[in-house]
């Protein structure tokens, strides 16, 4: 598995963490817990933090995102595990330095990480928001 899948899957185990709790843990402690007994293998793992520096310091801005590209579902309505995935898909979608990380490959890993840890439609619902996003941000400007 790429270094940065791992990376993006223990920032995803680390948010949900976080989240599940209600944002009351201490998120630098359950990440920095989650690289060492997770990210043996990890290249980079100031990837891990740059995500979840990210979507912590814009998440009021990516659940609206959320909001306004998923109206039949309310943020508190989505998954924990699946509002988790679009806040670090939609993060790298939005706020990523391009060159790094281009749109296809947010969407692509967003639903990657979809399959792999929640259920079967998942994959369709994270493809349906952040697909929606794209077009959207790739709209010409009149």
């Amino acid at each position: 598995m790429a270094t940065r899948h791992i990376a993006r899957s223990i920032a995803l185990q680390s948010l949900y963490e976080w989240d599940f709790y209600d944002k009351k843990s201490d998120l630098t402690k359950i990440v920095e817990r989650n690289i060492e007994n997770f990210g043996a293998g990890i290249d980079e793992p100031e990837f891990v933090w740059r995500i979840i520096k990210g979507v912590v310091e814009n998440l009021e801005k990516i659940n609206e995102v959320i909001g306004k590209a998923a109206p039949a579902w309310p943020i508190n309505q989505i998954s924990i595990i699946d509002r988790n995935i679009l806040r670090i898909g939609l993060y790298e979608l939005l706020y990523a330095d391009k060159a790094e990380v281009p749109e296809k490959v947010a969407i692509n890993e967003a639903i990657e990480l979809a399959k792999n840890y929640s259920g079967n439609n998942s994959s369709k619902f994270v493809n349906g928001v952040l697909g929606t996003v794209y077009k959207e941000i790739m709209k010409p400007k009149t």
